[in-house]
């Protein structure tokens, strides 16, 4: 995973999660506390509540994403930049400010006049924007959209957002954004909880990730919850996000979002392990890999090639096996590099029935086993079940519960 640097604030697996507070200087916007035009009041803003609250990172919002307002011209944008200008010139506490934009000639304008990132909401759709950002060695976000600067995050499927992320090249500083939220009428909030479930995912691109999921209708619909009422299910997530890999989390509620970040980073396994030589740098990394699919974008991000089903492993309990059951099922289960532990022999029955019985567990007279292998050792068990014993109720039934556990 490689790490970015954004104004001097390390970004990547090797660093805290950081926090990126919001404010708008666009009166349109929907969350009023973000919501500051008087340069001033928003340089308090700023100091007095993100920054004391613990942002890491600034993010000031030109427009309104919300789909009722026209899109603002890069000229309309300009306009507005003097006064985010102002705000950054006010405030005296050093941090890191992001312009968002989606015009490669705001982002050249705001980075020349004091901003240290970009957050592109068009995710490159203006081809200079990437030239721009590194002519400045600045970072930049780049959020998951088709190549049109009218419809920002209007994408509407996972793999449509991993490609979008890909495709168009990417800066030594990039980080991505898999666009959460209603940017687009077709885009479902099934896609934004099945994006959140696959974000490991987005790791396979090799870039630190950024998510905006701060009240978000994916979240409040699970709890039935209304924007005021969503604070305790964007918290969850915050956690569950960085668990899954995310390194920045764009909220308007900087506080209690850093200490659910902070959380899940606590809980996370850490996954680097660095060895420094003379004349390299040896790196080992454990990857974050759960379905084969996450293998996948790994050797795609390589360009190397193998069975992703052969990376994945799983451990399945079986109960109920009667003797002849258990007998035929480890016969099939050999040949194909799955384990099948039952305890079925008179010395390892003796000693788990003692064990149970120390434990206060009831034994199960070895009717209880357990299979473990990779998803493609697994779908081999599957397949000899079904080519020789599809008759039989109990190995078939083996087979219904492996086929669901690894599909």
């Amino acid at each position: 995973m490689q790490s970015v640097e954004a104004g001097g604030l390390g970004i990547g697996d090797k660093y805290p999660p950081r926090v990126m507070g919001v404010l708008n200087v666009s009166p349109e916007s929907p969350y009023d506390p973000s919501v500051v035009a008087d340069p001033e009041r928003a340089a308090t803003y700023v100091e007095e509540e993100l920054l004391a609250e613990g942002a890491d990172i600034i993010d000031v919002g030109l427009e309104s994403a919300n789909k009722r307002f026209e899109t603002l011209s890069a000229a309309e944008e300009l306009d507005r930049l003097d006064t985010a200008i102002d705000v950054v010139e006010s405030v005296s506490s050093s941090t890191v400010f992001s312009i968002e934009t989606r015009y490669s000639e705001v982002a050249e304008s705001a980075l020349s006049r004091g901003f240290d990132m970009v957050n592109d909401v068009c995710g490159f759709a203006d081809r200079e924007m990437p030239a721009v950002c590194t002519e400045y060695d600045a970072a930049v976000v780049k959020m998951a959209s088709p190549p049109d600067l009218d419809r920002p995050g209007a994408i509407e499927s996972v793999e449509g957002i991993y490609d979008a992320l890909a495709q168009g090249g990417l800066t030594e500083k990039t980080i991505l954004d898999p666009a959460f939220g209603g940017w687009s009428a077709g885009k479902s909030t099934a896609v934004d909880r099945e994006t959140f479930e696959r974000l490991r995912e987005f790791r396979g691109l090799g870039r630190p990730l950024l998510v905006s999921i701060n009240r978000k209708n994916f979240l409040r619909e699970i709890a039935d919850r209304s924007t005021d009422d969503a604070l305790p299910v964007s918290l969850a997530a915050t956690s569950m996000a960085v668990a899954r890999g995310a390194h920045v989390i764009r909220t308007h509620d900087v506080r209690e979002t850093r200490d659910a970040a902070l959380l899940g980073r606590a809980f996370a396994r850490d996954r680097t392990q660095q060895e420094g030589r003379a004349d390299r740098e040896l790196r080992i990394e454990e990857l974050d890999v759960e379905r084969p699919l996450d293998a996948k974008r790994h050797l795609d991000r390589i360009g190397a090639e193998a069975d992703p089903e052969a990376t994945v492993a799983r451990v399945v309990e079986i109960g109920g096996l009667g003797a002849e059951g258990r007998d035929r099922l480890a016969e099939l289960v050999g040949p194909t590099g799955a384990t099948l532990a039952t305890g079925a022999d008179a010395g390892s029955q003796r000693r788990e029935r003692d064990r149970s019985a120390e434990r206060g567990n009831t034994w199960n007279g070895g009717q209880r086993a357990l299979l473990f292998g990779t998803i493609a050792s697994l779908r081999r068990v599957v397949t000899a079940i079904e080519n020789r014993d599809r008759t039989a109720e109990e190995l078939s039934t083996v087979a219904a519960g492996l086929r669901a556990t690894i599909d």
